[in-house]
């Protein structure tokens, strides 16, 4: 099977009230136990890649991977660039094989992010390629984004509407209060489903996407904590706020922390209570079995997209 677009999988999910998860990947392990859960799962399914993945593993190591997983599980598989920074990099994974990419201009004054989506838009569509854009700014850090918490903004929704239209862009991710990186709040984590909501009324059967949505599980931050690790006062977004979203017009929800903590949490582990193990294999079937299982976890009763082929 082919690699397939986001637009029938957002349409699906729109119609039905749940996500899609968007995973990030950067390695063989971590593709490998995504693609077992949703094979398990039997849930639509996006692989993403961000631009510090390709740098670590390089493009064509990752599309031949995600290539094997559709040859392996016969799954119907979006694969995206995630947060690309300009049109070089949106045209070379359009050109590279990606089905879909994001073109990420919201650091820039409106009418630029309008005019730099537009040329990746046009050039996209003319390849079959579909397109997402973000409107607004979440604060945080992942990879080479990193925004203050002050110079984050929420999106705008009389703004968004004019963004779709102008741009014919296929999907929107939009600031509702989400950041990036494993410590997303202080205190009460706040999610502004009033503006979500309004959003979702102004561009009826569009497709939003939540970036930085990651949980940021507890029980792999302790598991870190306790095999000599030092993630202190992580904090994500409660499930229950995700699976609310994706109720409200989120067809597309990102998750890249969650997938981290629970590779390194297991790895941590493996080496504690297994101290002469050098074997790469070792370690890393047990990290790829911790992936599989946050993912299910993820797909069941947070995305609510099982069984949804």
């Amino acid at each position: 099977m082919p690699l397939v677009t986001s637009k029938e999988m957002f349409k699906k999910a729109y119609e039905g009230q749940y996500a899609v998860g968007a995973f990030n990947v950067n390695n063989m392990e971590i593709i490998q136990g995504i693609v077992d859960a949703a094979k398990e799962e039997q849930a639509p399914l996006i692989l993403q890649v961000s631009a510090g993945a390709r740098k670590y593993a390089k493009h064509i190591y990752l599309v031949k991977l995600v290539e094997a997983a559709l040859e392996d599980t016969g799954l119907p598989i979006c694969l995206h660039l995630d947060h690309g920074e300009d049109f070089e990099i949106c045209k070379s994974c359009i050109d590279g094989g990606f089905s879909s990419v994001m073109i990420d201009g919201s650091k820039l004054p409106f009418e630029e992010n309008i005019a730099l989506t537009k040329k990746v838009v046009d050039y996209a569509h003319e390849r079959g390629v579909v397109v997402e854009a973000e409107l607004g700014r979440l604060a945080g850090v992942e990879d080479a984004i990193k925004v203050n918490t002050k110079d984050a903004t929420y999106t705008d929704p009389d703004q968004a509407v004019k963004f779709v239209k102008r741009t014919n862009v296929d999907s929107l991710a939009i600031a509702i209060g989400t950041s990036h990186g494993a410590y997303k709040f202080k205190g009460e984590c706040k999610l502004d489903f009033d503006r979500l909501e309004t959003i979702s009324k102004l561009l009826p059967d569009y497709p939003l996407v939540l970036h930085g949505a990651s949980t940021v599980l507890p029980e792999f931050v302790g598991k870190c904590n306790d095999f000599g690790g030092q993630i202190k006062g992580a904090q994500g977004v409660p499930e229950d706020m995700l699976l609310r979203a994706g109720k409200l017009g989120v067809c597309k929800i990102n998750i890249d922390t969650d997938l981290r903590l629970a590779m390194t949490a297991s790895i941590r582990e493996h080496f504690a209570k297994n101290p002469s193990d050098f074997d790469p294999r070792q370690y890393l079937k047990p990290a790829r079995a911790a992936i599989k299982n946050m993912v299910q976890h993820k797909i069941r009763n947070v995305l609510n997209c099982s069984n949804r082929l």
